[in-house]
């Protein structure tokens, strides 16, 4: 099974085996699987002998190791049949998964794709996470969002900390307006650019689309106080799982 993972993980991953355990020219038979930037582990491969893992006899067995999000979930996997505590790595959440075929191959790549969320670097998780939405404020005395959208359905906005392509934005236009008029999606992120007025400073720009319409009676500042819960919208935040709601109907 060894083989099939690796193909598995080259493909998606791009990932290959490295082997940091070497005697003389030849590697002994524990490959790793690293993250090409910050270089943590996320797989870990030994052949053990089955009395090590509780197991009866003396056979040596090909494990894998890998890291869980959740302790509960590494306690719960560890009591079902071919699942056992991280052996030699006791600390962290670390598992260790038989790869005779006890564990399907599809389980043991799903655990691996855990394993390589978890010790992602805060910048491939945050490319990796699901898309999210936000609530984008935009000011009319410093641009015309009110008709940012007569001639076309594609803008350069700027970009918040945190949003990436595939986001949905709901543009809030502050006062006179005070109120979301605009439902986007993100199309591109991490445009170059350079703008500095005063406290005001532009580093990155995003393209956003725009996909819906909003009445300004529809959501306003005094409806989202009063039913939403949101009291300020002074830069890019999450939307609240009502407020979601409804701005979908």
């Amino acid at each position: 099974m060894r083989e099939k993972i690796f193909e598995y993980v080259k493909k998606k991953y791009g990932a290959e085996p490295d082997y940091p355990f070497k005697s003389g020219r030849t590697p002994i038979a524990y490959p790793v699987l690293r993250h090409e930037d910050n270089r943590k582990i996320f797989a870990l491969f030994m052949d053990v002998s089955m009395d090590k893992l509780g197991l009866d006899g003396t056979e040596h067995v090909d494990i894998i190791n890998v890291k869980m999000g959740d302790p509960l979930l590494a306690d719960m996997l560890s009591q079902q049949t071919g699942y056992f505590h991280g052996y030699h790595i006791s600390r962290g959440n670390w598992i260790s998964i038989l790869l005779d075929g006890t564990v399907p191959f599809e389980d043991v790549c799903r655990w691996i794709d855990e394993s390589y969320v978890v010790t992602a670097s805060k910048q491939k998780k945050q490319k990796m996470r699901p898309p999210k939405e936000w609530l984008v404020p935009a000011n009319p005395k410093y641009y015309d969002i009110e008709h940012a959208f007569d001639e076309t359905k594609e803008i350069d906005w700027k970009q918040g900390n945190g949003i990436r392509t595939g986001d949905t934005v709901y543009m809030y236009v502050a006062s006179p307006v005070s109120a979301i008029l605009y439902q986007c999606k993100v199309t591109k992120t991490d445009i170059p650019y350079d703008y500095r007025d005063g406290s005001l400073a532009i580093t990155a720009l995003m393209k956003i689309r725009l996909q819906k319409r909003y009445k300004p009676t529809k959501f306003t500042f005094d409806k989202l106080k009063d039913e939403y819960d949101v009291f300020a919208i002074r830069g890019p935040r999450g939307v609240p799982h009502s407020l979601s709601e409804a701005l979908k109907k």
